[in-house]
């Protein structure tokens, strides 16, 4: 087995059981990539067995600190079913699952999601790429579907040095290749996504209870014209609908995206005339709305990254900070707001300040209700805050 070691000092991460080793942290030692290699500490204690990769700066990520503990097709099994076991006692109200989760499953740069008898998975890591058939194989082992998608297909495969990939992975005979569409069950509703097409893997299931949380507050409220913002396929203008809203404005800059979210509107069955697409630039439509006197009773905020990291996060600051601040002046007396961020480089800490700053400017002040994370199967752990990736506030106007 080869093997890393570190440099004086660069072992404490580690020994908190934190997955992620950096270039900068190794003293000596290569090995190919995806590679499992044996982490030491400068004066060779073992730390971890992580799989190496040459090209990115997060050089190894540790499949395990356990020195006994070897990296074959029976421990992939063994977290497969420990992550599985976790969805299976959170009682998920939807059949739309997030089944394994990276790092907050021991599982480095691996994303699956369960679309009802459908798997879509995403390989991002070179250790995960090494292991691809085996990790498949098991996967569809121990949850029983038969067809798996892989949209390997994220700029993040790049820093591993990784070409982009997306098709079937695992699809028997008798399963269409262009049976990608799929309907789940999200609450009291229904939505449809396309496992080729979609984003990340399809769809965005860790909003899934802040969509249920949204449709509440709206009933509670009374609130009767909603704007959302960046609404891909309309989840939240769906959720806004359950709720009672009578005016409904989705916008967001993909057509196809819109014309989903039109269609769920009609699969739920909602009136057609309480619901209006907007094909547009979000900016430019707040600062249109804002200019022709239009007001809303609840505004939902939720782009996409602004801040890939922390080294862009002055930048992303002053773009949450310009969308919120029209956001809120577009709110009626009493409004609500949900505003999101899920860059990795704003903090919860952060993200507050920015959207105080955008109250300050917009002349708004509010109550802060409730502050927002990603559903609960898609965990955080205590050695990988980072895990952390998706914040929101619920704020209703003074």
């Amino acid at each position: 087995m080869k093997t890393i070691t570190l440099r004086e000092g660069k072992e404490r991460s580690v020994i908190r059981r934190h997955p992620w080793i950096f270039q900068g942290s190794v003293a000596k030692g290569r090995a190919d990539s995806g590679e499992t290699v044996r982490v030491e500490a400068h004066d060779g204690r073992f730390l971890a067995w992580g799989a190496f990769s040459p090209t990115s700066q997060i050089r190894v990520r540790a499949w395990t600190f356990d020195e006994a503990e070897r990296i074959d097709a029976a421990f992939f099994q063994r977290r497969i079913a420990q992550a599985l076991l976790l969805r299976s006692r959170l009682a998920i109200a939807s059949d739309g699952v997030r089944l394994i989760h990276g790092e907050a499953d021991g599982l480095p740069g691996l994303i699956v999601d369960r679309y009802g008898d459908l798997l879509s998975a995403q390989f991002l890591s070179t250790g995960m790429e090494r292991w691809k058939d085996v990790i498949a194989d098991a996967l569809l082992a121990a949850t029983g579907c038969r067809c798996l998608y892989e949209r390997s297909d994220s700029n993040v495969r790049q820093l591993e040095g990784l070409p982009l990939v997306s098709g079937w992975l695992r699809r028997p005979d008798d399963v269409p290749e262009t049976a990608t569409t799929v309907t789940i069950r999200e609450h009291d509703y229904r939505l449809t996504l396309d496992v080729a097409e979609g984003h990340k893997t399809g769809y965005y299931l860790d909003q899934r209870d802040n969509r249920k949380y949204f449709a509440d507050l709206v009933r509670q409220l009374g609130a009767k014209s909603v704007l959302n913002c960046y609404s891909y396929t309309g989840g939240f203008s769906v959720a806004a609908l359950a709720g009672g809203a009578e005016e409904v404005y989705s916008v967001d800059s993909s057509g196809p995206a819109l014309a989903r979210a039109t269609a769920h509107v009609a699969l739920n069955g909602f009136d057609p005339a309480r619901h209006t697409a907007l094909d547009a630039d979000v900016n430019g439509t707040l600062r249109r709305f804002l200019a022709e006197g239009k007001r809303f009773d609840a505004i939902v905020l939720d782009p996409p990254k602004f801040a890939a990291s922390a080294a862009h996060a002055d930048r992303a600051s002053r773009a949450y900070k310009d969308i919120n601040r029209l956001g809120l002046k577009l709110l009626n007396p009493g409004g609500m707001l949900l505003t999101f961020s899920c860059s990795g480089g704003i903090s919860a800490e952060l993200f507050h300040k920015i959207v105080a700053g955008a109250g300050i400017d917009a002349g708004v002040d509010g109550y802060l209700v409730r502050r927002l994370e990603a559903a609960p199967d898609h965990p955080t752990t205590i050695a990988f805050p980072e895990g952390e990736y998706l914040k929101g506030l619920v704020i209703v106007q003074k």
